[in-house]
């Protein structure tokens, strides 16, 4: 299996990571044979280290760096914020045209931390199948940028302001997971990390990556009619 590639220099490396692909090895994925990680690695015949983090059911953009020097200061800028990430999500409902979702996040040991989210929604449509009281289902397109990069923050903050993602679980809605995956066929969640823009850090040149969205994501665009 290639991955994709989408940037590549000396030091740093980018790929457009499928849905369902691991970064690396993890306790809490003990089913997981195949990680990105290793992929590159071969792909590539040399070490690559991640550069930051990416769900496993997320896809797009997942930047490695390609020596132990570069990678301290890639990771960060994620750190201080100094990269611009952007994702696209289909979620429940229509959203606001924009918003600012400010709502902290809990770590496993029960510390909150600072977590927001800024969106824009891109298109909204709904789809002639009845679900629960509602006799249509609505589905917004939304443009996201995340300024902190909490543990499955996107999933959590749009299930909090009631837009859950589709196919999340388990921060989504259990009834709309169901129809699309009987009458569908389709339990792929939809959020896609589409751009990445920083300055080098060696260079210092404005570095813009793009991702193409993922044939499930596709899928889902033209059942829901979609113009992109």
């Amino acid at each position: 299996m290639n991955l994709s590639i989408l940037y590549k220099d000396k030091e740093l490396v980018a790929i457009n990571k499928p849905h369902g692909l691991l970064v690396h090895r993890s306790p809490i994925a003990s089913d997981a044979s195949i990680f990105a990680l290793q992929l590159l690695r071969d792909q590539l015949q040399q070490p690559v280290y991640p550069a930051h983090r990416l769900d496993r059911k997320t896809a797009g953009i997942l930047l490695f760096s390609l020596n132990k020097e570069i990678d301290p200061r890639i990771q960060q800028l994620f750190a201080e914020q100094k990269v611009e990430k952007t994702y696209w999500a289909i979620v429940r409902g229509y959203t606001e045209d924009a918003g600012k979702i400010d709502y902290p996040l809990r770590k496993d040991n029960g510390t909150l931390q600072e977590a927001i989210t800024y969106y824009r929604t891109l298109q909204r449509f709904e789809i002639n199948i009845p679900l629960g009281k509602y006799e249509t289902s609505r589905y917004s397109l939304v443009e996201v940028k995340p300024t902190t990069g909490r543990m499955h923050q996107i999933r959590k903050h749009f299930a909090h302001i009631f837009h859950p993602i589709l196919a999340d679980r388990p921060h989504g809605c259990n009834k709309q997971n169901k129809l699309w995956k009987d009458r569908f066929d389709m339990d792929t969640m939809m959020l896609h990390a589409k751009s990445l823009k920083f300055n080098h850090p060696t260079s210092g040149e404005i570095i813009d990556i793009q991702a193409p969205i993922q044939n499930e994501f596709q899928k889902v665009i033209d059942i829901l009619k979609i113009k992109l």
